[in-house]
Order: structure tokens, then sequence, then C-alpha cells
């Protein structure tokens, strides 16, 4: 796995402040309420606003 369940336990989104989870492709991290992705790179995930897509 590319990010540790413990790191995965405590990120959030930095908009809405709602959980995030790991794509099923993990190529990165999707917010359950606002639906944006951030980008994991190196296996660090980019939590900034605007390196995140919104996905639907």
């Amino acid at each position: 796995m590319v990010i540790s369940e413990d790191l995965l336990a405590i990120l959030v989104c930095p908009l809405c402040k709602a959980t995030v989870e790991l794509k099923a492709d993990q190529s990165g991290l999707k917010c359950v309420q606002c639906h944006r992705v951030y980008p994991i790179r190196d296996e660090i995930p980019v939590m900034l606003v605007d390196e995140a897509k919104i996905e639907e």
C-alpha cells in the first residue's frame, strides 16, 4: 500500500475537513464530501487545494 493506514486515519480534506479515502488505483486521495482528488506523488500525498481535481 502506498499510504499507511495510520496516516490515512489522520488526513482530512484541507478545504472542507471531511475524510479522504484512497482511490482504488492508489493514484490519489478522494474527499468523501467535496469529491476532490489529491494526487500522490513519490508516495507523498499532495494535500493542496490548487493541486486537486474534482471527480464525481
